[in-house]
């Protein structure tokens, strides 16, 4: 019979099995001494919190890109019912209303600490369709809504922003940038959209971009510069492929259109005067197909066609308005064709070879803005002080609006600035409201240059 085994007893082995002992030990060198000597002080220890703090921003900088996706999550489930709105809505109604279409409300952008400031330009981005970008003014009011700058709008005359947003998310600014004028105008560069002229109040203009780790602008204009002595009320980017280096003009109320090259720095490359000196201009647009064309706008009512080889000389003049003229744009299919809004109630349309307008619309109310729809050569809309968007399509009616609606219901806010976006059928107006209206795909560039010459063959 075999003995059990305790589990004591088969732990350890018995004693004859067992090895010799073996004795083993180490020793560590002592850690080097150094003699160190300082002096604690108040001012030195709130740099090193100073410093900790920064380190601490620093470190949180790698979230910015998976919060900017969180936010992009809850804004998308928010306004889940606008952006289905802004896919998919079609308004039933039409089918019954006899040529005649409405605007939906979509989003309003705001921002805090803009509120008081007025909406002085708008431009969307020509690379991303959901992005465009806002000039906001504080102290001063546009220069369609006093004709006249008195000297006390000077001396209230603050800051301004730019701010770009996107449709992705209303709440809040893309890009924030302050500014020490007032903004009056800007442009996005048509093949950089990340780089941003602008216009100011104080006769300045800079150059922006929009991913910049510098909060001011790149490049700014100064007195040793000459840079202009009033208000800059359009900028514009010259887009050439044979222009080798980035160009953008100004037009002032001054009377000067400048070209302005960035090099190392904003270099005047070219001053040209108005012909009256006694003129202040307010707009300017390049031709879309021949850049070597542009177009001046006047506060007096005329419209002058040049050429940036003649310098001052005009190759026509317009006598367009009995007022100031505030927005001067060609048409983006037929090259002769441009339109103008002004003070005196009226948009026109003009051919660039005759003297008097093909069509006027008398609008009962100072026009602030006006804009070609870039998917329609028929097609453009039109804000003014009372509060309300008006849409032409001259193809479907020459007389009348296919859409007239208040779009601000406060009397003391009035619409500024117009613009379309190039991909969707929307439209953003400075009373910072965007609206939808339910269009159709552009058509083919040719048919939309005959639908314009149909109608410049009955007018003829």
């Amino acid at each position: 019979m075999v003995d059990k085994i305790s589990e004591e007893e088969s732990k350890f082995p018995p004693d004859d099995e067992m090895g010799e002992e073996l004795e083993f030990g180490c020793q560590t060198e002592p850690p080097t001494r150094n003699t160190f000597s300082g002096n604690v002080t108040q001012w030195g220890i709130y740099d090193f919190y100073q410093a900790a703090a920064a380190n601490k921003v620093k470190d949180i900088s790698g979230f910015l890109k998976p919060l900017k996706t969180i936010e992009r999550m809850i804004n998308q489930n928010t306004f889940d019912d606008v952006l289905q709105d802004f896919a998919y809505y079609e308004d039933l109604a039409d089918d019954f209303r006899d040529s005649m279409g409405t605007l939906l409300p979509l989003w309003r952008f705001s921002y805090e600490k803009a509120k008081r400031m007025a909406v002085t330009a708008l431009c969307w981005s020509p690379q991303y369709n959901d992005l465009f970008a806002v000039g906001l003014s504080s102290g001063i009011i546009t220069l369609f809504i006093n004709s006249y700058i008195l000297l006390d709008d000077l001396l209230k005359q603050g800051g301004g922003l730019i701010c770009f947003y996107s449709l992705k998310n209303p709440g809040h600014p893309e890009y924030i940038f302050r500014t020490e004028s007032g903004v009056l105008c800007l442009d996005i560069h048509p093949e950089y959209p990340f780089l941003l002229c602008v216009g100011f109040y104080d006769g300045a203009v800079g150059v922006y971009k929009v991913n910049q780790e510098k909060l001011g602008p790149l490049y700014l204009s100064t007195v040793n510069s000459n840079k202009n002595t009033d208000p800059v009320w359009q900028v514009r980017w010259l887009y050439s492929n044979d222009q080798p280096n980035l160009e953008f003009y100004s037009i002032s109320s001054d009377g000067r259109i400048s070209s302005w090259n960035i090099l190392k720095a904003l270099v005047p490359f070219m001053n040209v005067l108005l012909s009256n000196i006694l003129e202040s201009g307010t707009a300017l647009t390049f031709h879309r197909k021949n850049t070597e064309i542009f177009l001046i706008a006047t506060e007096e009512g005329m419209v002058h066609k040049c050429n940036r080889i003649y310098g001052p000389e005009y190759l026509s003049s317009f006598k367009a308005h009995s007022m100031a003229v505030y927005r001067v744009s060609w048409n983006y299919f037929h090259e002769d064709i441009f339109i103008t809004c002004s003070a005196d109630w009226t948009v026109k349309i003009w051919h660039q070879n005759m003297k008097d307008p093909l069509f006027i619309y008398d609008l009962g109310t100072p026009v602030g803005d006006v804009a070609w729809a870039p998917y329609s050569s028929t097609v453009f809309a039109a804000v003014t002080t009372d509060g309300y968007v008006h849409i032409y399509d001259l193809n479907v009616n020459k007389y009348e609006p296919l859409c007239h609606q208040l779009i601000v219901k406060r009397k003391n806010i009035k619409l500024t600035q117009v613009a379309f976006n190039s991909v969707h059928p929307v439209i953003i107006c400075g009373s910072d409201r965007l609206e939808k209206k339910g269009l159709e795909k552009p058509d083919p560039v040719k048919v939309e240059i005959e639908k314009m010459e149909n109608l410049l063959a009955l007018i003829n």
